[in-house]
């Protein structure tokens, strides 16, 4: 390793995009809570990791074998919902989450999904700039459908995206 490396100041780590797996239900729960006001845990991540209809994709940052990120949907016929996306803090603002959505879509393409849905909330400005950056357009609504931490509520906003084109919608 460089003293560029050490210092934080060398390439970027890689990135890599796999299937998360049971042992990994614990960190996902942990990046899930520093992400979300109503956290999912472990539990929740197991039942996941088993059904057959939800896909776990983990994003992997340098040689760490532990997730710094996932996304997780639920496939139907020919659609899919994005359940939930998040990132360590350590991983956000390098770009990994644009990697790990395009993945993920790609891989729901391969598995002949046509159409991705998807809520976030209203005002989360950089999770609507990366999901419209990937073909989402907004498709509605739902007013004070998210309770935040301080007992306000927030809208969601319904989005989707076709991968008739390819995994951006495009």
């Amino acid at each position: 390793m460089s003293l560029l490396d050490l210092l934080g100041l060398g390439r970027p780590p890689t990135a890599r995009i796999e299937p998360a797996r049971p042992d990994h239900a614990e960190r996902l729960a942990s990046i899930h809570a520093g992400a979300f006001a109503r956290p999912w845990d472990a539990g929740d991540f197991e039942g996941f990791l088993i059904d057959r209809s939800v896909r776990v994709d983990a994003l992997f940052v340098g040689r760490d074998p532990e997730p710094d990120g996932f996304v997780v949907s639920r496939q139907a016929a020919d659609e899919a919902e994005i359940l939930s996306l998040a990132l360590a803090r350590s991983a956000r603002g390098r770009g990994h989450a644009d990697l790990l959505l395009r993945r993920h879509l790609a891989t729901l393409a391969n598995a002949g999904v046509a159409t991705v849905h998807l809520e976030v909330e209203e005002g989360n400005a950089p999770a609507i700039r990366l999901y419209g950056r990937c073909g989402f357009v907004q498709s509605g609504r739902r007013p004070d459908y998210y309770a935040r931490p301080d007992g306000t509520r927030a809208s969601a906003l319904s989005m989707s995206a076709s991968l008739s084109d390819g995994p951006s919608g495009r």
